[in-house]
């Protein structure tokens, strides 16, 4: 592995990363003081350079920041949620309080107007994590503490797909960037599930090796079979579910549970993750290297 840009951000604990998919070098990271539990959480924007990682801006909210995303067509829009039920809009190139705060996150929002479009119901338990789909105008994924991965239609307001996927809160998916039919799950269980919506009965993948719940799965962007996953036992592994022995590398550079994880839009080989531990760090794992 490559030497390790990391910036440690003192009574902050990371929770999610993502690198901008405009600017190279920048990315987004939503961390919660007191882990999380009580307190205000900090939205921080960094570069790396040579030297490592700096701050560019950090904007504060009343409670803790749990996730983050960049807009799709403004380089300078974020959106983060926080533990009081808020969806926060951000401008980076301001550097003052969000642009919106909007109300009821499990709604999909037009931030020019202000007001949620539709409200999607079926879940009964708290939403962990949704993911638009890549393929599919319209279509998105959700994965849910009752244990269900569901997939909607915008269309409809409805859901197109149940699927009963781990027997454990499920606290992760993401899309495959290569095949509009593949979705996986991470789950508390411990394992990564690979679903087929075309035919859900059975995971047509499963990945075992952690040791405590799994917090984020993501594809990447440049391999069609290879992922990365971020657990509660500390370590982010990466793997390649075509191959017989799918485990490519397990890193193990924090001390605490790891919480954020996000792969580069722009270089094939770099991640960055963020923990409890109070450090984000930006890095190139060899298994990325080598094609998958």
């Amino acid at each position: 592995m490559s030497a390790v840009r990391m910036l440690r951000v003192p009574g902050r604990h990371g929770y999610a990363v993502e690198f901008s998919p405009y600017l190279p070098g920048r990315l987004a990271c939503a961390t919660a003081q007191h882990y999380g539990i009580v307190g205000c959480g900090t939205l921080l924007i960094l570069d790396q350079n040579e030297s490592g990682l700096q701050i560019f801006r950090s904007f504060d909210w009343n409670d803790g920041l749990f996730d983050v995303t960049w807009s799709e067509n403004n380089e300078h829009i974020l959106v983060t949620c926080s533990g009081d039920g808020l969806l926060q809009l951000w401008d980076t190139a301001r550097a003052t309080g969000p642009l919106h705060v909007y109300k009821e996150h499990t709604q999909e929002w037009d931030p020019t107007v202000g007001n949620s479009l539709c409200t999607f119901r079926g879940h009964e338990s708290v939403i962990y994590s949704t993911i638009w789909s890549p393929h599919i105008p319209g279509c998105f994924a959700s994965a849910s503490g009752d244990q269900t991965l569901r997939i909607w239609d915008v269309k409809t307001t409805g859901v197109r797909i149940v699927i009963p996927a781990h027997q454990t809160e499920i606290l992760s998916c993401d899309w495959c960037k290569y095949d509009e039919n593949l979705v996986v799950t991470g789950a508390v269980d411990c394992s990564l599930r690979g679903w087929d919506l075309r035919n859900v009965r059975q995971p047509v993948f499963e990945l075992l090796g952690h040791t405590y719940a799994i917090r984020r799965v993501k594809f990447s962007p440049f391999h069609a079979s290879v992922m990365a996953s971020c657990s509660y036992d500390f370590t982010v592994r990466f793997w390649n579910f075509s191959k017989p022995d799918p485990l490519l590398e397990t890193v193990e550079h924090h001390t605490e549970f790891t919480c954020g994880l996000d792969l580069s839009l722009q270089s094939p080989t770099q991640v960055a993750d963020c923990s409890w531990d109070e450090t984000i760090k930006i890095y190139d794992p060899a298994s990325l290297a080598i094609p998958g």
